[in-house]
């Protein structure tokens, strides 16, 4: 059942690797995000919510669609990068980050939204009357708190990247070695008269990774309530 094929094996490390990129990418992003929504008070501060929320509503093949138009190679960023640094997203493993980081920023930036929302402001302020600046009264204080959130949201980021398949197909096709996820993988097989087997086993082992980083989320959410609590 689960002697999987080099093109199956090769799917799945370039799915994790592929993962693991957009959620380490995201995070810093996402992390400053839900800091300025959960602290901050501007102008446009609801359509800045909204934009952060678009890819949970956006049909995948729309955002890639315009991540192909935006970062192409004739794209007004894509052409950019690559004339000017070598740098080519579309039809790479790298553009398959780029898509799964913004499909899954969303899911990302909520639960530290959630964490630093959580956190009595009183804490910060008394470490700025101790002579801290707000910077390490932010790393010092701010940071380990909302650190269980932040877990979190990088679980949930990194779960969603695995099953991304809409946005990547979109933007980085379907190439063998180079952009071919799970998810595409499975999409590829199940075309294919004899392809039910190794699909199948595809999906089991998705469902696996997925599962697993559930839990994680699940488990440093708890943390993170028994945590204000102060259980």
């Amino acid at each position: 059942m689960f002697e999987l094929s080099d093109t199956a094996w090769t799917a799945i490390t370039l799915t994790l690797r592929i993962a693991v990129l957009a959620t380490l990418v995201a995070t810093p992003i996402g992390i400053a995000t839900a800091w300025l929504l959960a602290r901050r008070n501007f102008p446009g501060k609801m359509i800045v919510e909204a934009l952060v929320h678009l890819p949970l509503v956006l049909p995948p093949v729309v955002t890639g669609y315009l991540l192909l138009l935006t970062f192409g190679r004739r794209g007004a960023i894509g052409s950019f990068l690559a004339d000017t640094f070598g740098i080519v997203l579309s039809f790479r493993w790298t553009g398959a980050a780029l898509a799964c980081g913004i499909m899954a920023f969303p899911l990302l930036v909520r639960p530290i939204r959630l964490s630093f929302e959580a956190i009595d402001i009183r804490l910060e302020q008394a470490a700025t009357t101790l002579g801290a600046n707000p910077w390490r009264a932010f790393a010092t204080i701010t940071l380990p708190l909302a650190l269980p959130g932040i877990i979190a949201g990088m679980v949930l980021c990194f779960a969603k990247a695995i099953g991304e398949f809409g946005a990547t197909i979109t933007f980085v096709s379907n190439i063998p070695g180079e952009t071919q996820t799970i998810a595409s993988a499975v999409y590829a097989l199940i075309q294919t008269p004899a392809g039910d087997r190794e699909a199948t086993q595809l999906i089991v082992v998705s469902m696996i990774l997925a599962f697993g980083a559930l839990l994680v989320s699940e488990w440093f959410a708890r943390r993170a309530v028994a945590r204000m609590r102060g259980d």
